[in-house]
């Protein structure tokens, strides 16, 4: 089926409203919110289903942190075909094409996607997220949980986190000190940058990862597609640790599931227990012989496994 890329554009939309300098069309909204004042409208791609007439909600997908859209390309377009969903893949703030803003918490993260829902007229669907965006879809259900069918958590938990979430810091200040000679190649300047991340950054697959977000200016300057100046302002305590208690539901009565990497210690055995209390219906799965990237580390075993959990 022919992939749809479709970003935000005010000339599209209906009703005209502003909410914190931010000027932003308003479609049919969702009936248990009201205008969504604290969200920036997200740019995103809209992978359709082979059956348009399914009936089942859509599933919107956010990616983990200086990830993108991008990264669900394929799979995105699988999981459509697979389940004969709607599925909408999205470009969190300060990340891919979407806005860059000086704030960035899970609870905006959470109002971003409560006002995507607004503007495309979703009234429920199945959130999924991967690793900061897992983060975002659970603060979106203990926001608003009337609009979330399923939630959907990629190698993340509420309660915990991985010991090598401290070395991000470190990460975004190479890249904000980082600058690249204007007469490079875009292959060479990867090359130069690559190699000034090596000492701090022995992981290949880490420093290519980072390395998605270089991009080349109209004016042949480098510099980087991701807020990297926002992300490292916002890191400790806003995107390091998840705010559970400040959000309005202390639980989300709905079914909830976590897929985990076996080899990642982002979720945990031993953290089922208190995850249940946010989550009481969750349940748990660990793919063998995957990592933190879980959906790049082994794709077939995780589509199987989401198809299973998604169908009816």
């Amino acid at each position: 089926m022919m992939q749809h890329l479709v970003r935000t554009n005010i000339r599209h939309w209906g009703k005209l409203s502003s909410c914190k300098g931010f000027k932003i069309e308003l479609g049919r909204q969702i009936s248990t919110s009201l205008s969504r004042c604290a969200g920036v409208p997200m740019t995103y791609t809209l992978h359709s289903p082979p059956d348009p007439t399914s009936s089942q909600s859509p599933l919107i997908i956010m990616h983990g942190l200086m990830g993108s859209k991008t990264n669900w390309k394929s799979l995105g377009k699988a999981i459509a075909t697979r389940t004969g969903m709607e599925v909408y893949t999205v470009d969190a703030r300060n990340h891919g094409d979407s806005p860059h803003t000086e704030a960035h918490s899970y609870p905006l993260l959470a109002e971003d996607i409560l006002l995507f829902m607004q503007q495309h007229s979703i009234p429920t669907a199945t959130l999924m997220g991967h690793s900061m965006g897992g983060r975002a879809v659970m603060a979106t259900a203990l926001m608003e949980p009337s609009v979330v069918d399923r939630l959907v958590v990629l190698d993340m938990s509420p309660v915990g986190t991985s010991k090598s979430i401290s070395r991000l810091p470190r990460f975004l200040e190479i890249m904000l000190r980082v600058a690249i000679p204007p007469d490079l190649s875009p292959p060479q300047a990867k090359t130069y940058v690559d190699d000034l991340f090596k000492p701090a950054i022995p992981e290949a697959s880490i420093r290519q990862f980072l390395l998605t977000n270089l991009i080349q200016t109209p004016e042949g300057e480098y510099t980087w597609k991701v807020n990297v100046k926002g992300i490292a302002k916002n890191f400790n305590p806003h995107i390091s640790t998840f705010p559970a208690a400040a959000l309005p539901h202390h639980s989300f009565e709905g079914d909830t599931v976590f897929i985990a990497g076996a080899l990642s210690d982002y979720l945990r055995p031993r953290d089922e227990e208190a995850v249940e209390e946010i989550f009481p219906q969750a349940s748990f799965h660990y793919l063998e012989g995957a990592g933190h990237w879980l959906h790049a580390d082994q794709p077939t075993a995780f589509l199987n496994l989401l198809t299973l959990l998604l169908l009816p």
